[in-house]
């Protein structure tokens, strides 16, 4: 498997936050039409979107937090684990930017489909700028060392540099899904206008 200079990793992450972070800035200026609109019966909204991912930031975020209180000091190198990164893997967008395998959310991480665009907005930005100040604190700690229980099973485990890698391919893969979906929605024109 696969090694990474920790550093390098982080500040990887970090880079792949920011732009996810210049995407949803956009999403302001769009038209609410745009965002609320579902591009087919049964499938998710663009803010449905945001809003499954931010499910997840409820749930990593504050157990990332715990897991930096632990004082492993960092080291030069990290090594995934097998199921961090089969699942790292398994979320990951190609290069071309083509999502490979769907699948089904976990109910506890199924959005609503009526929600308010800016406080959901405003909330993934929110999380984003926390998690780049996590990936920052990271750079002390040993990620290869620290585990961080997944939301699925408490009882599961991954090394932190694990959990941020896998947290992250799946926000760059739901930002290919909104990105479709505006596509969708623009192209067939049935949202209507803000005043």
């Amino acid at each position: 498997m696969k090694k990474y200079n920790s550093q390098a990793l982080l500040e990887e992450l970090q880079a792949d936050i920011r732009q996810l972070v210049l995407s949803a800035n956009k999403l302001r200026s769009e038209d609410p039409g745009v965002l609320l609109e579902q591009p087919a019966p049964g499938k998710w909204n663009v803010v449905q979107v945001l809003e499954h991912l931010n499910s997840y930031g409820r749930y990593y975020i504050p157990a990332i937090e715990k897991s930096l209180q632990q004082n492993k000091p960092a080291t030069e190198l990290f090594k995934p684990g097998f199921i961090g990164d089969y699942f790292t893997k398994m979320l990951s967008p190609s290069e071309k930017g083509i999502v490979k395998y769907k699948m089904k959310a976990p109910k506890d991480h199924r959005p609503s489909p009526h929600l308010d665009h800016q406080p959901v907005i405003k909330t993934f930005l929110e999380q984003q700028q926390v998690l780049l100040e996590l990936l920052e604190k990271a750079k002390t700690k040993n990620i290869g060392r620290i585990r961080t229980p997944i939301s699925i099973s408490r009882y599961i485990k991954l090394k932190l540099g694990d959990t941020f890698r896998f947290l992250i391919a799946h926000e760059k893969r739901h930002f290919i899904q909104i990105s479709n979906t505006m596509a969708h929605v623009k192209k067939s024109g049935r949202f209507s206008l803000a005043l």
